[in-house]
């Protein structure tokens, strides 16, 4: 049963939101989780994170469980076929965390629901939110059952379709033209690359990713021009057979989960207004290209709760409006950076040759793998987070 009012109201309880709250819950604030599904999805599109995303979950307390339920991957390679262009090597970052978490966004979920927990938080489910008025006192939020909660503050952390933003007013702009559709699954597979890395297939078509899982799982996840509503093992197959390795052919044996998707290049005009505040999805939504979304995400979640709670514990209501002016130049940073990888990998074959030999002369330098290391791995971000900003 929802609480008639709570310090703090957090709508949706993904990734972002789970970290908000748990965030808040540590530094002993009043929250409030809801979240329109009746359960929490198995299934889902993030399947990394990176290092400087467990160190700020390590600053909450989950990072050491995370990290013992996924595949390290020490490196990424972008390939061309059987061509490998660029490696880009993470067993040598400054963290504590030098590779890349390959796990599936539920079981990061589990893990950040079952922090909230042990702080004493739970998510109300099933709560759709119809309604959000503020004041000078704070907001009013309004649920499809009837119920009404007053909140302090509201985090809108409810995705790209975010009720949240949309009722309070803020707008989504990105660039015009049709949004990119893509296709995932989880499958098993005969291969024979590493099991230790992930691989960035450029194609004319468009990219695929191959990233392994836990429990011998592969994720793909290709750009296609109309994703069909139920992609089969022979799409996935035929999108190996076309941009994966050719010389020693990928065979699918087993489908475990597919889905589709679409998505434009997008992010919030602003993060605050007045009472009402937004995360993740909610406030940025790009190519899946780098594994980026989830962890800008959750990394926005926990500068957040911690400039939240210095908020509540009497700190300027004018840190929340540092937190929007230092998060969202990040989200240009990130959608920009995977609109260079969707577009590096759809060049005409008369440019390859060209783009080919970039990544293998210009790229390949070890300065600048090295940023590129850091740019994947969100290290790049440290100290440029915002107010709140410790990692």
């Amino acid at each position: 049963m929802l609480p008639e009012r709570t310090d703090v109201l957090v709508v949706g309880a993904g990734p972002t939101g789970l970290a908000v709250a748990a965030t808040l819950a540590d530094r002993g604030v009043e929250v409030t989780v809801v979240d329109r599904l009746a359960e929490p999805p198995v299934t889902s599109r993030a399947a990394v994170v990176h290092a400087h995303t467990l160190e700020v979950l390590d600053r909450i307390g989950a990072a050491a469980p995370l990290a013992a339920q996924g595949v390290r991957s020490l490196r990424f390679r972008v390939r061309d076929r059987d061509r490998v262009l660029l490696t880009v090597p993470f067993g040598d970052l400054p963290s504590a965390y030098p590779f890349a978490l390959l796990v599936s966004q539920s079981r990061t979920e589990a893990v950040l629901a079952d922090r909230l927990a042990a702080l004493g938080g739970r998510v109300l489910r099933p709560y759709e939110m119809t309604g959000l008025d503020h004041d000078a006192a704070g907001a009013v939020a309004r649920f499809a059952d009837g119920s009404t909660v007053r909140a302090g503050w509201v985090v809108g952390a409810d995705g790209m379709h975010s009720r949240v933003r949309e009722l309070a007013g803020i707008g989504f702009a990105g660039p015009d033209g049709p949004s990119e559709s893509f296709v995932l699954a989880d499958v098993r597979v005969r291969s024979a690359l590493p099991r230790d890395e992930v691989s960035l297939f450029l194609a004319r078509q468009g990219p695929l990713v191959w990233a392994p899982l836990p429990d011998g799982l592969v994720r793909l996840v290709a750009a296609v021009a109309d994703a069909p509503p139920t992609p089969d093992a022979a799409l996935f197959q035929a999108l190996l057979d076309e941009r994966g390795p050719a010389r020693r052919p990928e065979r699918v044996t087993e489908v475990c989960w597919t889905s589709r998707f679409r998505i434009h290049h997008r992010v919030a005009e602003r993060y605050r207004s007045g009472p009402v505040l937004l995360a993740g999805d909610a406030a940025h939504v790009h190519s899946p290209a780098g594994g980026q979304g989830m962890n800008l995400g959750i990394c926005d979640a926990v500068v957040l709760g911690d400039t939240l709670a210095d908020v509540l514990a009497g700190g300027p209501q004018a840190r929340l409006d540092d937190y929007s002016a230092a998060r969202r130049p990040l989200a240009e940073e990130v959608a920009g950076f995977a609109d260079r990888l969707t577009r590096f990998a759809a060049v005409p074959p008369a440019a390859r040759p060209l783009r080919d030999a970039l990544f293998r002369t210009v790229v390949g330098l070890p300065p600048v793998r090295r940023r590129v290391a850091l740019r994947l791995s969100g290290l790049d971000h440290r100290g440029r987070s915002g107010p709140a900003d410790r990692g």
